[in-house]
Formats: structure tokens, C-alpha cells, sequence
């Protein structure tokens, strides 16, 4: 490799949708619309849970902080990507580009492992539901969050480092609109097969222990279902697993193209693009509608929440 050509580099430039630049209105204003919904949906989900006794329970808990990380990994990347639409100012400076890389990772690995919890939930919910206040207790319920964030951060660290070890790049600029993983290491002078290799295994790693609990638990969740004499009751669990199983079928599979595919080409980076717009900005905007606002319980909560928010309007006014 030219080597000449290679320098460190203070800040990129992120390309976005420059390509097509003439319905780059039009692209901020669905974005901007989706990115609405998306802060709104999420943020009031977390906030009605809150309120709400009646969803204080651990599967509402669980669906709390999916929302949260929806917001929240959304939020690293839309702001950025709605201002590079219509500024022709499209730097990020180095240090901007890996804590937005790094945050990034952090959210999506959580949410991928929190998906296996809530997995492991409904698990839990349908084949024992005696002892299910018992083994998801509240101090269980935390602890298994917590695992959630802590094996997202330690993951993100690991991406973060490989980035930070590639000394020089051939270019500042970045083909897509976002600091994401492949498309910096496309730009690397440097050999950068180990440092592949070991995201690779990273991720493969987290798909296969994740797989393995959604599996297994909707495995015995199938049995349980089948044993149901009620046909109603058929119905709502497999209307309840269905829609968790294809959240989980998208998010992941869309990773798994992201990541352990190899890209190249102008036609494949827009491919990328495509697939990254739909699990970064998508997929937390349909999360809230997917789980929540379909639940009797959700409908319930917020419509006593609405009701008393007017009955102390009209007594105040």
C-alpha cells in the first residue's frame, strides 16, 4: 500500500447522503419526523412505566430500558446526521468520531443482550409463572440490567481500543454518516486483518450466547404454548413472542451483515447505508409501537394517566 498517501488524521468528514443531494429536504424532514416520534415514544414509555404501579412489574421494567437505549443510541447518531443533511460543514472532529463510535456500540450491544434478558423473562413468565415474582425479583431484575450496560461498555471499549491502535488512514473521508466500524477500517494504511478478527469473534461471540438464550427459551416457551387448551390464550402468547422474535430477528440480522459481511464497493457502502439507517434510526422509533402501544396494560396506564392530567386541568382551571 502507498504509504505517501497516509497520515494521522484531527478530524473526518462525514459524506452522509451527499450523493443525493437532491432530496436531501426531503430526507431531513423524514428523519426529523422519525427522530420525533422516536425521542417521544421512548421517552414516554420510560416515563408512563414510571408512573404507572400497575406496570411495576419486571417485564415492564425490562421494557423501560429498552426504551431508554432506543432513545439513547438513536440520539448519538440522528442529531449529527439531520445537521450534516443540510450544513455543508460535514467535519467531526477525531476525538467527537470515537465517542460517537463508542457509544454507539455500547447502546447496540445492550440492547442486543437486554433483548436475550427480556427473552429469558418470557421464559420465566410462561413456563413457571408461579415462581416468577420469586426468580425475577426485583434485586434480579437490576442485576441483569446491569450485566446488560456492563457487557455493552466492556464490548465498546474493546471496538474503541482496535480503532484507536490504526496509526495513520489514507483518507478523512468517511462514506457514510456516521463514525462506524467498517468504513474506518476501510481507510486504514495500515494491515488491519487482527484487528478484524478480533471483532469478528467479539461479535459472533455475542450472537451465538445471545442466540442460544432466545432459543432455548422460546424453545420451551413453543412446548408451553402448545400445551394451552384455550385458544385465546394461544393466541396472545404467540402474539407476544412473535413480536418480540422479530425485533430480535432484524436487529441482529442486520449486525451480523454489518459486521461479519465483507463490503466494498460504492454499491455495497450503499447497501450499508441503507441497512445502517434502518436498525440506527427505524427500529427505536418501532420498538415502543411493536411492544407497548399494541399491551392492554399500556393502553390501560395511559389512558388513567391522560384522564387525571385533564380532570386536575379543568379543576384547576
Amino acid at each position: 500500500m502507498d504509504k505517501e498517501n497516509c497520515t494521522t488524521v484531527t478530524e473526518f468528514i462525514l459524506l452522509g447522503f451527499s450523493d443525493v443531494p437532491d432530496i436531501r429536504v426531503f430526507l431531513f424532514l423524514v428523519f426529523l419526523f422519525i427522530y420525533g416520534v422516536t425521542v417521544l415514544s421512548n421517552l414516554g414509555m420510560v416515563g408512563l412505566i414510571q408512573v404507572s404501579p400497575q406496570l411495576h412489574t419486571p417485564m415492564y421494567f425490562f421494557l423501560s430500558h429498552l426504551s431508554f437505549v432506543d432513545f439513547c443510541y438513536s440520539t448519538v447518531i440522528v442529531p449529527k446526521m439531520l445537521a450534516d443533511i443540510i450544513n455543508e460543514d460535514k467535519a467531526i472532529s477525531f476525538l467527537g468520531c470515537a465517542v460517537q463510535f463508542y457509544l454507539f456500540c455500547t447502546y447496540a450491544v445492550t440492547e442486543v443482550i437486554l433483548l436475550a434478558v427480556m427473552a429469558y423473562d418470557h421464559f420465566v413468565a410462561m413456563c413457571n409463572p408461579l415462581l416468577y415474582r420469586v426468580t425475577m425479583s426485583q434485586n434480579v431484575c437490576v442485576e441483569l440490567v446491569s450485566c446488560c450496560y456492563l457487557c455493552g461498555t466492556v464490548c465498546s471499549l474493546i471496538h474503541l481500543c482496535l480503532v484507536l491502535k490504526i496509526p495513520s488512514y489514507r483518507s478523512n473521508v468517511i462514506n457514510h454518516f456516521f463514525c462506524d466500524l467498517p468504513p474506518l477500517l476501510s481507510l486504514a494504511c495500515s494491515d488491519v486483518t487482527m484487528i478484524q478478527l478480533v471483532i469478528y469473534t467479539v461479535v459472533i461471540f455475542n450472537e451465538i450466547i445471545t442466540s442460544v438464550i432466545i432459543l432455548t427459551s422460546y424453545l420451551f416457551i413453543l412446548i408451553t404454548i402448545l400445551r394451552v387448551r384455550s385458544a385465546e390464550g394461544r393466541s396472545k402468547a404467540f402474539s407476544t413472542c412473535a413480536s418480540h422474535l422479530t425485533t430480535i430477528a432484524v436487529l441482529q440480522g442486520t449486525i451480523l451483515f454489518m459486521y461479519c459481511c465483507p463490503h466494498s464497493g460504492n454499491k455495497s457502502m450503499a447497501i450499508d447505508k441503507v441497512a445502517t439507517v434502518f436498525y440506527t434510526v427505524v427500529i427505536p422509533m418501532l420498538n415502543p409501537l411493536i411492544y407497548n402501544l399494541r399491551n392492554k396494560d399500556v393502553k390501560e396506564a395511559l389512558r388513567k394517566v391522560l384522564n387525571s392530567k385533564i380532570f386536575s386541568w379543568r379543576t384547576f382551571s
